[in-house]
This record gives C-alpha cells, sequence and structure tokens, in this order.
C-alpha cells in the first residue's frame, strides 16, 4: 500500500491543536483542504480517528495510540533530509515556530526579529503559547522548533540547553512619594504591590524566593504580562518586582525609576529546548542562542557571534 507522507503533519497537527480550523490555521492551508486530507488520512489509516465535540475535535484511541510512532517517524525524515542541505541564511526560506515565555517574548523576541529582518529576512517566526506541558506547545513532537523559558521535566526527545541565569529588581515611579534611590526592606513591605502572574514556573519562583527571604509583599493588583506593569507602576505609588532585562528596558521610561531590591532575590534559569529531529537541521542549529551572561554586552559576552551569527549574546546587543 502507498502512503500519502504529506498527510501525516497534518495528522500531527490535528492531535495537538484539537481543532481544523487551528491546525489549518498553523499549516497555512484552507478549512476545506484540511477536511479533505482528514477524509484521506481517514481512509490511509482506517479509522475515524477524530471525532468532533462542542469545543473541537478528540482523537480516537487509534489515533492517540499511532501519534507517538508517526511523530517519531516525521523527526527522523526530517534529521535525514535537512542535514543534506545547504544553509545560507541570506537565501533560505523557512517558517520557524517557537514557544516563547512572557519573559521571553519581551525580552528576546523583538532582538531575535529584527536580527532576522537583517541577516536572514526569509526565516520567518510562528509564535506559540508556552505552557508547562511542553506537549500542548508542539516542541515534544518537533512541530514547533524551539521552546524558551523554564523547563521542567522534559521527555527525553528533547535535548535542554541553559541560555542563561536572570536576577529580580524592583521598579516605582520616578516621582514616588517615598522612595528616592533605594528602597528598604520596610519600603518594600509598606508598598502595596504590582504583580505579574505568566504561565509557568517563574510565577511559583518569586512567591518562593519572597517566602524563602521572609519578605512580605502586599499585592494590589495582579496582571497576565509583563507589557502592563509600566503603565500600571506609571499612574500608582506601587511597585513591581520583576527580572532585570526587563526592568534593563523600562528604565528607559521616563516615568519609571529601577531599583535593587531590599535583599538579595537570587536568580533564575532561563532555558531552551527543542526536539531531536533539528539535531542535523542547519538553519535550527544557526538560530539556536548560545549561552548568555545577560550583565554583559554582545562584545564582551561573545564578539564572534555579536558580529555574524544569531546567537544568545547578539540577540541581547543593545539592551
Amino acid at each position: 500500500m502507498r502512503y500519502d507522507l504529506n498527510l501525516l503533519p497534518i495528522f500531527i497537527a490535528l492531535m495537538e491543536e484539537r481543532s481544523v480550523t487551528r491546525a489549518a490555521e498553523r499549516l497555512g492551508m484552507t478549512q476545506p483542504a484540511l477536511s479533505n486530507a482528514l477524509a484521506r488520512l481517514r481512509v490511509m489509516l482506517r479509522d475515524q480517528l477524530f471525532v468532533r465535540e462542542r469545543y473541537g475535535i478528540q482523537p480516537t484511541q487509534v489515533a492517540s495510540d499511532l501519534a507517538p510512532d508517526v511523530a517519531e517517524a516525521l523527526a527522523r525524515l526530517d534529521g535525514a533530509v535537512l542535514g543534506q542541505q545547504e544553509f545560507d541564511p541570506a537565501r533560505t526560506e523557512r517558517l520557524l515556530t517557537i514557544a516563547p515565555n512572557g519573559y521571553v517574548e519581551f525580552v528576546l523576541v523583538p532582538a531575535i526579529v529584527a536580527r532576522l529582518r537583517q541577516i536572514a529576512p526569509g526565516i520567518r517566526l510562528r509564535l506559540t503559547p508556552f505552557s508547562n506541558d511542553l506537549a500542548e506547545t508542539g516542541v515534544t513532537s518537533g512541530t514547533t522548533a524551539l521552546v524558551l523559558g523554564r523547563i521542567v521535566d522534559p521527555p527525553d526527545n528533547l535535548i535542554v540547553q541553559h541560555l542563561m541565569n536572570e536576577g529580580l529588581a524592583c521598579v516605582v515611579r520616578a516621582d514616588h512619594p517615598e522612595i528616592d534611590y533605594s528602597i528598604s526592606r520596610d519600603q518594600f513591605e509598606r508598598l502595596k504591590h504590582v504583580n505579574v502572574v505568566p504561565s509557568g514556573r517563574m510565577r511559583a519562583g518569586l512567591f518562593q524566593v519572597l517566602a524563602q527571604q521572609q519578605l512580605k509583599r502586599e499585592v494590589a493588583i495582579s496582571v497576565t504580562n509583563f507589557f502592563a506593569v509600566a503603565e500600571m507602576v506609571a499612574v500608582t505609588d506601587y511597585c513591581a518586582t520583576l527580572p532585570k532585562l526587563i526592568c534593563r528596558r523600562l528604565a528607559h521610561d521616563p516615568r519609571l525609576k529601577v531599583l535593587p531590591s531590599p535583599v538579595d532575590l537570587g536568580t533564575f534559569p532561563v532555558e531552551m529546548a527543542w526536539h531531536g529531529r533539528y539535531r542535523h537541521d542547519p538553519v535550527h542549529r544557526w538560530l539556536i542562542p548560545c549561552p548568555v551572561d545577560p550583565n554583559l554586552s554582545a562584545a564582551e559576552d561573545r564578539p564572534d557571534v555579536a558580529r555574524s551569527g544569531l546567537g544568545g549574546a547578539a540577540l541581547l546587543h543593545g539592551f
């Protein structure tokens, strides 16, 4: 029996998205075209594969059993084909899906996009939501090229690399009536705070370190992303405790001032992970940032990377 290999990535997209509409958008197909492909998949695999429910589709047991083998087969095929391709950043046309957490999306993704525009305009990025459940990001099947954030309990088919350690600082409005150029423990505990609740371990880590330091914090409002913090702090007497690279960006806002935290809050790791299928992919190897020291400029950290590649040092240049 002949198998249409073009149908297998569609099968994986349907497994991960659990929606014909979202799978079609992800693959750049029309919805009727994807529905037609699903009909052919059902014939080829001799099963219904997916059943429609109120909020999407759910895989049958046959589909669930097949999915890991299909994903692994695609990974091996990609590795064999991509490893033979010559790579020229200026000429390559490619769409890559990455899953950054909120911190990485704020701090690194704009630099990645700007760098790609300069030296690899044909390489485009599609962002998909970060999740503690790595399967939901698509990285465990290899449909997502790279996940960046806090990686916990990765499966064996993922390669995990430490990117950097990041610290924490405080932000208040520039004309704060109580805070001058430093913030004491007593002031920190008397102020009301803006709390950022991104998904993932970063949120848990901040609560844990505050508890370890026995540092009290009265939360006045919680926001869901870092973009909202500047506006919230600028019009109140509230304080926000944020990663230092985000504070470095906010320090350019004349309405705000950045202060060291009243006690040492330590650091948290930023990591990245990718499927083993990309081990021999020259585009992917070129894209992956190098481990960096966020306290150094690009030239100080890795001059070679800052001049040519897309490494982490180059991405942090200008922060």
